[in-house]
């Protein structure tokens, strides 16, 4: 049986064929991102740049699909470069291990669609002007931390976001800089109070791998379902 057999049988061999042309540009490989590259992959998408700047370390264990004690340490771009070329040998894939800012080179026009799997706010403003000013669809994960319960998660537009800080600040930045639409994948779940200290003592949220897993994985769902009811660049 082909590889893409089971996935033809529900989508339809178009829509795959369609998929296989796509180019798509992923911001971040973490807890989400990870899970988001892998489903974007075994989805047939078949172009796919990677953008992310950090080594995977052993407080990634409990949730990151990319880390396990054979990766410790190594760049999270490449890492996900060898995991996907097993999948799918064919892929075409760019890697950039850079961190990724408001004035750093990327031609968001090359794309089809921009997925933002990142953390901060400033890199997730300049990811969503950077790709509608380059008239790229985004889709931009919200906070994932704190949270216990992936059935809370859904798509909506920021401006009608409820509950999550991220979402909330988001919302701001996005209004004083007239930015009016921007597709999320967001959680509904009110934050679990906890108190956790990275390896350098600063304050980081709890996290286990239920929602950003989810949270990736509704990414690439959305990623998918769009671009094959569109005809690619």
């Amino acid at each position: 049986m082909q590889q893409d057999a089971r996935s033809a049988a529900l989508i339809g061999q178009e829509q795959l064929q369609t998929l296989s042309h796509a180019r798509v540009a992923l911001f971040g490989l973490g807890g989400v991102g990870g899970f988001a590259a892998e489903a974007l992959v075994r989805s047939g998408i078949g172009e796919l740049a990677l953008i992310d700047h950090d080594t995977v370390s052993l407080s990634n264990m409990n949730r990151q699909i990319l880390a396990s004690h054979d990766t410790l340490g190594m760049p999270k771009v490449e890492v996900a470069q060898a995991r996907l070329k097993a999948i799918r040998p064919t892929v075409l894939l760019h890697l950039y291990n850079l961190f990724f800012t408001a004035d750093t080179p990327f031609d968001f026009a090359a794309y089809d669609y921009i997925v933002d799997a990142v953390d901060t706010v400033s890199t997730k403003i300049a990811l969503i002007e950077r790709a509608q000013n380059a008239h790229t669809p985004i889709i931009s994960c919200m906070g994932t931390g704190n949270k216990l319960d992936p059935t809370r998660l859904e798509v909506a537009d920021l401006a009608q976001t409820t509950v999550c800080p991220l979402a909330r600040v988001m919302r701001h930045e996005a209004r004083k800089r007239g930015i009016e639409h921007v597709k999320v994948v967001y959680s509904r779940e009110e934050l679990v109070t906890v108190v956790c200290d990275d390896a350098h003592g600063r304050h980081a949220p709890g996290s286990m791998i239920f929602v950003p897993a989810t949270a990736g994985l509704l990414l690439a769902r959305v990623v998918g379902q769009d671009l094959s009811m569109k005809t690619v660049r």
